[in-house]
């Protein structure tokens, strides 16, 4: 009986607990290749790690974070903790792009949505689930689908918040041109995660990377929305 408890004992210690090991971070499982199919003309990169806990005003970007995201934050994979990992991508001493990397949880487990963005628009240039493990899968790694997406910036979502409530069919939209185009019946719970993934990306690169860039557009939006409710 001893052993009995001495071997369940040793098991569920070698079994990983994320609420003990603290906040799961999303990185490339093999950068050299990943971004070379990214970027075909890379001649080097360098792999950073940014944590909220890193700023002065950590705390605020954190709140700012889920406002932005206009959703709860997950308590493993979105913690005040948790690890970012930026690649800048150069081509000999010109920087080339910028890729980063979420987990969002999803039906099916957590789902790793990875975005390419240009250095100088924040514009995406492409993008690509390194995991995603639902019956979803297809539809989303659709390549049609996901070029759609190409010239997307964090502000065309910004935008999307005001026409969703005040013009939903509007044809200024992009977002939303994208959205309907994506058979009703494939749009679950995976499809609405990989679109949060997508808009927590872009707002971590402008954190992290663009300097608040398209703050701007959240702002206006709000004045908007804000004006129409009064």
């Amino acid at each position: 009986m001893k052993s009995l408890i001495s071997a369940i004992l040793l098991f569920s210690l070698m079994w990983p607990v994320p609420a003990l090991f603290g906040a799961i971070g999303c990185t490339l499982s093999n950068p050299a290749q990943d971004l070379k199919f990214l970027y075909p003309a890379v001649t080097s990169f360098k792999e950073e790690v940014r944590e909220f806990r890193s700023f002065p005003d950590g705390q605020k970007l954190y709140a700012e974070l889920k406002e932005r995201l206009g959703s709860d934050l997950d308590a493993v994979y979105e913690a005040y903790d948790t690890p970012y990992t930026v690649y800048t991508v150069f081509k000999g001493d010109e920087l080339i792009g910028i890729v980063h990397g979420v987990n969002v949880p999803g039906r099916g487990g957590v789902i790793q949505v990875f975005l390419a963005t240009d250095p100088q628009t924040g514009e995406i240039v492409n993008f690509f689930f390194q995991r995603l493990e639902s019956p979803e899968a297809r539809a989303l790694k659709n390549r049609d689908f996901r070029r759609s997406f190409t010239g997307l910036t964090l502000g065309d979502f910004y935008k999307h918040d005001y026409f969703a409530r005040v013009e939903p069919e509007s044809d200024a939209d992009r977002v939303h041109g994208i959205l309907k185009n994506f058979a009703p019946e494939k749009r679950g719970a995976d499809f609405a995660a990989s679109i949060r993934g997508i808009r927590k990306n872009l707002i971590l690169l402008d954190m992290f990377i663009y300097n608040r860039k398209f703050e701007p557009f959240f702002a206006r939006t709000l004045e908007l929305l804000k004006t129409k409710e009064n």
